[in-house]
């Protein structure tokens, strides 16, 4: 009886640890898996433009770090001014190109990152 009592208790202490993991396990998965994009599928510009925020630029673009309002409201809603938006280079383009990687809080963690390739018609959360 004491060896399934010891069990037991080795299983609940093991539940007890994945729930009170490192939340960084947690930002990888909060994105629906159809909705997702991992960093590392990024095209390499947009990698590129991730290492930027982070680094707090240089950005090609004066409209770089704007703020995006979400008006398609395909992102989660936050207060006024929380997302950022910044320039994916697209090859071959001279404008801007459609590409684009909206950030939300604070900018340089880049922890809630947002990729679109078709100006904001849609979006896929970057997972880390």
């Amino acid at each position: 009886m004491k060896t399934s009592t010891r069990y037991g208790l080795a299983s609940v202490a093991m539940m007890l640890a994945l729930l009170l993991a490192p939340m960084s396990f947690a930002r990888t998965t909060a994105c629906p898996l159809d909705q997702s994009i991992a960093e590392k599928n990024l095209p390499r510009q947009g990698q590129e433009t991730l290492s930027l925020i982070a680094a707090g630029g240089p950005f090609s673009s004066d409209r770089d770090g704007i703020a995006f309002n979400n008006r398609e409201r395909l992102l989660p809603r936050e207060k006024r001014g929380y997302y950022r938006e910044y320039t994916v280079r697209t090859p071959g383009v001279r404008s801007r190109g459609a590409r684009r990687i909206v950030c939300g809080g604070d900018q340089r963690a880049a922890d809630q990152c947002y990729y679109s390739d078709d100006h904001y018609q849609s979006f896929k959360c970057i997972a880390r």
